[in-house]
This record gives structure tokens, C-alpha cells and sequence, in this order.
């Protein structure tokens, strides 16, 4: 909003030149959303308090998490609110690119929300069946990925896949090849950042920095001088989704605030699906899906730790970690929570730091 009203009075008020740079509403489009977070917060959370709408712990997790149980959750809702209202105040809003983030973004919200409200209902953990999920979060990511294949950009563009550390090597695999890949990118991150979320501020902490990482790449990417210049693919409208990541960085760490250890609210799952989707989807737009592997390498991690123990338990009947996801296991090892969580924190800043360079050693 503030893009179309002011940058046009640029020629007679030349102090409004400063709305046409992505960098400058980027920085606040996430002081925005931090604000609205710190703003906003401490009443949602007496909101929910009054309401009752507390987590629900599960059976099968660790004891020492049972002292959680009715501490307010669902706070997502406000890393969506912050989020929506700081991108659409500060976004060139005729750039497609946002609106691709943000329907994904939502649309995932609004799967997280209805699995929470089930949870609260029932009073169980198990809240929206695992298979009807899958399948409206695939439905939803093919939308999302068809409307940007066909509408947003070139084939030429929209359907190649860039891979981290060659430069030559970014293959065209048509819209058949491409759109499966895409899904797959943003339904498994989507559920990767909610398998993460078992502690206080575990999958904020990581999803911060890996937003952080995009804007950059968002940035550069939609930059003709600077996408040559590195010799990555040039998207256009790409740098506007730099705006975007600015302001969910700033809803995730006014979120932070308060999630925290001890957490006086958690996201639930219609924070950790919609940022795992807003995620995948970033990497779509901003035509760096394979990086994601490194820069949401905690979060693969975590699922790979689910995957080996289901697999090791289904087929010789024993566990190979203590508890998964992996953070479990460290907590049934005798780690303390703040001690996982910070050094979980510092394995995905040493990824994104790896990521990074992947942009120059090409």
C-alpha cells in the first residue's frame, strides 16, 4: 500500500524515492511486523487463556512435557496476522510473486487451523486424519505451483531447477517434470517445520534464519545486475518476495518473544504448516528449491530421524533413537530443553552460513 501511494509523489517530494527500494521496505516491513507481534501478543494470549485454548500434550512424549499441557496455543494466527498486514502495507502488491507467497502461506494456515480445532475439540493430540491432510496440502501446493508455472513466469523460467554449486547447470523439465518436484518442495517443508515444533521456540529459532537467508537470495534473484553477476537465474518479481520474508522474519521474532523458554504460547499447527509452507514456496519462487536441503537442513534432519525410526521399528522391531523426532532423543539423553534448543539453533546457522556461500563457490 505504501509502495503505490507514496512512490508515485517521488517527482515532486524526491524524499519518497526511498518506497522504490526493496531493501529499505524490506528492513520495515519487518520492524512492522515485529511491532504489530509485540503489540498484539499479550492480549491474544489472555484471549486465549480465557477461551481455554491450551495445548494438548501427546501420551507418547517425554514426561517432563506434561507440565505444558493447556498452555495457550494456536498462536500462529498471530505470525499470519503481523505477516498479512506488514506485506500488504509495504509489498509492491501488483507483483504476482506475493500473492503466490501469501495464498500458500494462508492456505497451509488454514489446514493447521482446522487440524488445532479438531485437537481442541477432541482433547487429543490426533487431530485431522494424516491422510485427508496429505492430500488437501498436495491439492493446495499444486494449485499453488501450477498458478505460478503457467501464470508468473516463462516456462523458460518457471520450470528449471537450479542446482546449489554448478552454474551451468540449471535443466528445463517442462511443467510435467517441474510441478511434481515443487509440491513434493513445499508439502515436505511444510510438514518438516511441523515435526520440528516439539520445543519452546525449536522451529521459530531455525525458520527465522532460513527466512532471513531467502530474502537475501529473493533479493538477487529479482536483481538483473546481481542475478548475472553471481549467474543465478533472473526472476522477475522475485525481489518483492525479499518484502515478504522481511516481514515474516519480523513476525517470527516478535513471535519469539514470547515462545521463548518457558513459551507463554506456542504456534500450533497453524503457525508451523504455514511457515514450512511459506518456506517451500519461497524457495519455488525465488528458483532455489534444492538449496532448501541446506538451509532447512535442521528440519530434514529432524524428518529423516521420524523416517529411520518408523522404518528401524517396522522392520526389526527395534528403535534407533531413544525418542523422534531427533530433539526427543537428546531430551531423553538428559539434555536440558534450552541446551537442545540453542544448539539446534547453531547447526542451522552453520547451514545457512553454507548455504550463502553456495552463491559464490559455483
Amino acid at each position: 500500500m505504501f509502495y503505490h501511494v507514496f512512490f508515485p509523489l517521488t517527482q515532486e517530494y524526491s524524499i519518497f524515492n526511498v518506497f522504490r527500494y526493496v531493501t529499505f521496505r524490506t528492513a520495515y516491513a519487518a520492524l512492522t511486523a515485529l511491532l504489530i507481534c509485540l503489540v498484539v501478543a499479550p492480549r491474544l494470549i489472555r484471549f486465549l487463556q480465557q477461551r481455554q485454548i491450551g495445548q494438548v500434550i501427546r501420551e507418547e512424549g517425554p514426561q517432563s512435557h506434561f507440565s505444558k499441557a493447556g498452555t495457550p496455543t494456536m498462536g500462529g494466527m498471530l505470525i499470519l496476522g503481523a505477516m498479512l498486514v506488514s506485506t500488504l502495507l509495504w509489498a509492491n502488491l501488483s507483483a504476482f510473486t506475493v500473492w503466490i507467497v501469501l495464498l500458500s502461506t494462508l492456505a497451509f494456515g488454514a489446514v493447521g487451523f482446522w487440524d488445532d480445532y479438531l485437537k481442541l475439540a477432541r482433547q487429543h493430540n490426533r487431530g485431522f486424519l494424516a491422510k485427508y491432510k496429505f492430500s488437501v496440502e498436495i491439492v493446495l501446493a499444486l494449485i499453488v505451483v501450477s498458478l505460478w508455472c503457467v501464470w508468473a513466469q516463462p516456462e523458460s523460467v518457471a520450470t528449471r531447477l537450479s542446482v546449489p554449486f554448478f552454474k551451468s547447470v540449471a535443466p528445463n523439465l517442462g511443467l510435467l517434470g517441474y510441478i511434481p518436484i515443487g509440491v513434493l518442495v513445499i508439502v515436505g517443508t511444510s510438514n518438516a517445520v511441523n515435526l520440528t515444533d516439539g520445543l519452546d521456540g525449536l522451529a521459530v529459532g531455525p525458520v527465522i534464519i532460513a527466512t532471513f537467508v531467502y530474502a537475501g537470495i529473493a533479493y538477487v534473484a529479482g536483481h538483473v545486475v546481481f542475478s548475472n553477476y553471481l549467474n543465478i537465474l533472473y526472476v522477475r518479481g522475485a525481489g518483492e518476495v525479499a518484502v515478504f520474508c522481511g516481514a515474516l522474519f519480523g513476525a517470527c521474532l516478535g513471535f519469539l518473544w514470547f515462545n521463548a523458554y518457558p513459551a507463554q504460547v506456542f504456534m500450533g499447527d497453524v503457525g508451523s504448516l504455514a511457515l514450512g509452507g511459506a518456506l517451500g514456496t519461497i524457495a519455488v519462487v525465488a528458483k532455489h528449491e534444492l538449496l532448501l536441503l541446506v538451509i532447512g537442513g535442521l528440519f530434514v534432519i529432524e524428518t529423516l530421524s521420524v523416517m529411520i525410526q518408523v522404518a528401524s521399528f517396522k522392520l526389526t522391531g527395534k528403535r534407533v533413537f531413544r525418542m523422534a523426532p531427533l530433539h526427543h532423543h537428546f531430551e531423553q539423553k538428559g539434555w536440558q530443553e534450552p541446551k537442545v534448543i540453542v544448539r539446534f539453533w547453531i547447526i542451522a546457522i552453520v547451514l545457512a552460513l553454507i548455504s550463502l556461500s553456495t552463491l559464490k563457490l559455483r
